[in-house]
């Protein structure tokens, strides 16, 4: 199995995260190997990493980050190989090229979805800004996010960034969904805090990691959006046990690991699933099988749609920082 990852630039943090995923799936594995070469972060570098990578394995994993998924998708056809997408949430991506790419991560139109439900339900009703980062991601996030406070009945309103920023005024009562890079919702999160009239309920796709919270000066109370959390995938049907994973992660980095070294590990245990048992590593046989599976691993639920690849089993999940850490915060089912 190999993988073109950013252990260096932008996405270092994720991408080593997502390496080291990998490396402990494959010592619980004990039959698999792996190859792992650096992007760089860097959209121009990974098409050589994965042209020199896909004939040196027999499955091949995507890179990390929307923007780098971005920027392999245009390979794909011409590699050989069928692209199992572990860090590219972005609807474009998903959906790129049907029969070639299989995504084990929700898609980001339906990142913002638990968090709208759950501001719909609070008393009194309150208008939602939404932010908008720069680049697809923050766009398809937040179009995410309007769709759903329309479909929901809010009032809705669309932001930058630099707004909050300025001397905006805001409503006497009002929450605040923020969809954009890192270094962005970061930023937009504690500009928010320190307003006169601070949102009521503040929530960031940054927060759902880890890192979030040495990176803003008081988490407490913000909300996150994260792929996956500790002991709410369930019992797996495939693959390591979430216990399992997590000792080894630990023993291996000396820290707990978040969600994207746990997509990395989901999409390595489906990958090899899937050609273990058709005995197969060819593009339309891992895409059949792929298409016909219902399973369950460590991530959570995995379906896709078999017109296109994109998931549609595995859910986002609505989190929220307390003196405790992270907490899993309940929301309603999709309607």
């Amino acid at each position: 199995m190999g993988a073109c990852l950013s252990l260096t630039g932008r996405y270092s943090l994720f991408g080593t995260q997502a390496a080291n995923g990998l490396r402990v799936w494959r010592e619980l594995d004990g039959e698999a190997q792996v190859i792992v070469e650096d992007d760089g972060s860097d959209p121009a570098r990974l098409p050589d990493c994965l042209v020199r990578m896909a004939p040196r394995c027999d499955l091949l994993l995507g890179p990390y980050s929307t923007g780098l998924m971005r920027a392999a998708a245009p390979l794909v056809p011409r590699l050989d190989r069928l692209l199992w997408n572990h860090g590219g949430a972005g609807d474009d991506v998903a959906k790129a090229c049907p029969g070639r790419i299989v995504s084990v991560l929700a898609p980001a139109s339906r990142y913002a979805l638990p968090f709208v439900q759950h501001v719909a339900r609070l008393a009194p009703r309150a208008p939602l800004w939404i932010v908008q980062g720069r680049g697809g991601f923050g766009r398809q996030v937040a179009g995410g996010a309007w769709v759903a406070g329309g479909r929901l009945g809010l009032e809705t309103s669309l932001v930058r960034p630099e707004a909050l920023l300025s001397g905006l005024t805001v409503p006497a009562v009002w929450d605040l969904f923020s969809a954009g890079a890192f270094e962005e919702d970061v930023t937009v999160a504690s500009r928010a805090l320190t307003l006169s009239r601070p949102p009521r309920a503040l929530c960031t796709v940054a927060a759902g990691v880890q890192e979030f919270a040495g990176a803003v000066s008081d988490p407490e109370g913000i909300y996150g959006i994260a792929q996956w959390l500790p002991g709410r995938a369930g019992a797996p049907e495939l693959g390591p046990t979430e216990g399992g994973f997590m000792e080894g992660y630990v023993r291996l980095t000396g820290t707990v690991p978040d969600y994207p070294a746990v997509q990395s590990a989901a999409c390595a245990v489906i990958a090899t699933h899937c050609a273990r048992v058709t005995g197969a590593t060819d593009v339309g046989t891992l895409w059949r099988a792929a298409g016909g599976l219902r399973t369950r691993t460590l991530f959570g639920s995995f379906r896709i749609d078999p017109s296109t690849g994109v998931q549609v089993g595995h859910e986002p999940t609505l989190v929220r920082w307390s003196a405790a850490g992270l907490t899993a915060v309940e929301a309603t089912p999709r309607p």
